[in-house]
């Protein structure tokens, strides 16, 4: 009977945990290491990479968006490891996007794969 009501309370608890905004894993440190990063990296990102990408969106080509199902479609290795595949599009460009290899310094190019890689998490919600 113990097990049973575990197992129940748990499961509420699982559930109920973005409702309350409890995290049952949390890394503080990740999350204060990487503050000051997203915050270069929206700024950055709004410097040079909105004028086509407001929103996560993408003027050009439409279905070529920000958002995590389309970068998991259209980077290559982003479900593998995600913000170096951010990483290298932004140094190496394609298409239409131009590189920014030369025009961003590598923590630059860092900060806002981070950023573009949580606000995907998020889904560009409040963007």
């Amino acid at each position: 009977m113990r097990t049973v009501l575990f197992i129940a309370f748990l499961a509420i608890a699982l559930w109920a945990a973005p409702y309350w905004s409890i995290a049952l894993f949390q890394f503080p440190f990740l999350d204060s290491a990487l503050a000051a990063e997203i915050s270069n990296g929206a700024k950055i990102f709004n410097a040079n990479c909105s004028s086509c990408h407001i929103g996560g969106g993408n003027i050009l080509i439409i279905e070529k968006t920000l958002k995590k199902q389309a970068l998991s479609k259209y980077l290559k290795d982003y479900d593998t490891d995600s913000v170096q595949a951010i990483i290298h599009q932004v140094q190496h460009g394609k298409n239409a996007m131009p590189a920014f290899k030369s025009k961003l310094s590598e923590q630059e190019i860092l900060e806002v794969a981070a950023y573009v890689f949580q606000k995907a998490e998020q889904g560009w919600q409040n963007s």
